[in-house]
């Protein structure tokens, strides 16, 4: 027993020196991947978008302001390359300013209902109207990815729990209010602009989240419409 025990402590001693001898050798972490000097296809967009200047050649600076954005949503790999991906968000971004104060300027999200929460999937907004007058919004959302989008439609809040933790993926999922099935609204600890997408969930800032719980009660109108980029 003594020499298992002496040959065991060998071994652990063996492990324990791996990852320092790998980092001595010049491995480094995944996360620690280097800035790309390389320019991509969406170069001068991005550039105009972050303030830079606009001649459509990377630099380290731009690398620097690309990949901040990126880490800042989650986008990956965040190496500061201008590629498709990383403008999406940023023309998404460009489309829900241009939105102002009219989200329901198309009149899709039904105006008979009184109160109701209206999520627009092309334009990832939601917002809180009574008629046509607007109650709260728009804020940006993130919802269902591709394989698992956020079904369109007129629904009703018919369960609402301000502490639930999902029985299926096991994660919080603050200020719940369920629409249709196990997809309701709640908040997330994640950009609103993270790829590629909640799993069905309209996602909300905790800020929002709150707001809409103040704002809405069991048996309210919700409409989903559009389509999300992507899906």
């Amino acid at each position: 027993m003594g020499d298992i025990r002496r040959r065991s402590a060998v071994v652990l001693g063996v492990t324990s020196l791996v990852a320092p001898l790998a980092l001595a050798l010049g491995a480094t972490p995944a996360q620690a991947a280097s800035c790309t000097s390389s320019t991509g296809p969406y170069q001068k967009k991005v550039e105009k978008f972050l303030g830079r200047p606009v001649d459509g050649k990377q630099s380290s600076a731009d690398c620097k302001a690309i990949r901040a954005f990126q880490t800042k949503h989650g986008i990956t790999p965040n190496i500061g390359y201008a590629g498709p991906v990383t403008w999406g968000v940023m023309d998404l971004m460009n489309k829900q300013k241009a939105v102002g104060k009219n989200p329901n300027k198309s009149g899709k999200c039904p105006t008979n209902k009184g109160r109701i929460a209206c999520v627009n999937l092309t334009l990832q907004l939601s917002w809180i109207q009574d008629g046509k007058k607007l109650v709260y919004g728009p804020v940006p959302v993130r919802t269902g990815r591709n394989g698992y989008e956020t079904r369109t439609g007129l629904k009703k809040v018919y369960w609402r729990n301000i502490d639930h933790v999902s029985t299926i993926y096991d994660v919080p999922m603050p200020y719940s209010q369920f629409f249709d099935g196990g997809q309701a609204f709640h908040s997330v600890g994640v950009s609103m602009w993270n790829p590629p997408g909640s799993h069905g969930c309209v996602n909300m800032t905790k800020t929002a989240a709150k707001k809409y719980w103040s704002l809405l009660k069991t048996g309210d109108d919700v409409y989903v419409y559009g389509r999300k980029p992507g899906t």
